[in-house]
């Protein structure tokens, strides 16, 4: 017969190991509570949510398909063509040298929406596998510039076209902008200036 004595051992060694139990598969919550105002801190409460506010919201319509049909006009292809890579060469050799998380997003952010948007479809088509094979680099401009340059250099290898020299690529786009703050004045005519018939109030070139 066990006694009583060992009965009570048996229950009080059983109780310690059903709360160890607990507690390792349950560890304890690294939180408190604010005695004065009573908001929850640590895993789950204000630090959470305050982390994950600062967080940006994904973009809307950065992922999907191509948007646009496809462009016939074997000229207007090639022109569009080179004033896109005018732009996109310009962008990335003016793109900050350490830029911020919020710039990295906003770089990788342009080229996929890019490449939904760019008029001629089926171009629009081969950058989205590009994008798949070479994803966009963008931690510095350096990374940027070369990474477009070379994404360039493929699609010029497909048209048999001359390899860019992606070490002179400032040569090439350089936009003569310089470093101005934004907002300063300048006398350069605004290039989005199109101008106005003085005389009858209406765009120049047009109806």
């Amino acid at each position: 017969m066990i006694s009583r004595f060992a009965k009570a051992f048996i229950a009080i060694v059983a109780i310690l190991l059903l709360l160890s139990t607990v507690t390792f598969f349950h560890p304890p919550s690294r939180s408190y509570i604010d005695p004065w105002s009573g908001e929850l801190f640590g895993e789950g409460g204000m630090e959470q949510s305050l982390r994950t506010s600062k967080s940006n919201p994904p973009i809307i319509g950065a992922d999907g398909g191509v948007i646009m049909s496809k462009l016939g006009n074997a000229t207007a292809k090639a022109a569009l063509g080179r004033a896109t890579w005018k732009l996109l060469h310009t962008m990335t050799l003016r793109y900050p040298e350490n830029p911020t998380q919020d710039e990295r997003d906003a770089l990788n952010s342009y080229f996929h929406l890019f490449s939904r948007l760019y008029p001629c479809g089926e171009c629009a088509a081969e950058f989205q596998m590009l994008l798949k094979k070479f994803p966009p680099q963008t931690s510095s401009r350096r990374a940027a510039s070369l990474w477009l340059c070379t994404v360039h250099n493929v699609v010029n290898e497909r048209l048999k076209k001359e390899e860019f020299d992606c070490a002179h690529l400032d040569d090439t786009y350089d936009c003569g902008c310089g470093d101005e703050p934004i907002g300063a004045s300048s006398s350069t005519p605004d290039p989005l200036d199109l101008g106005r018939d003085k005389g009858h109030g209406m765009m120049k070139g047009g109806r």
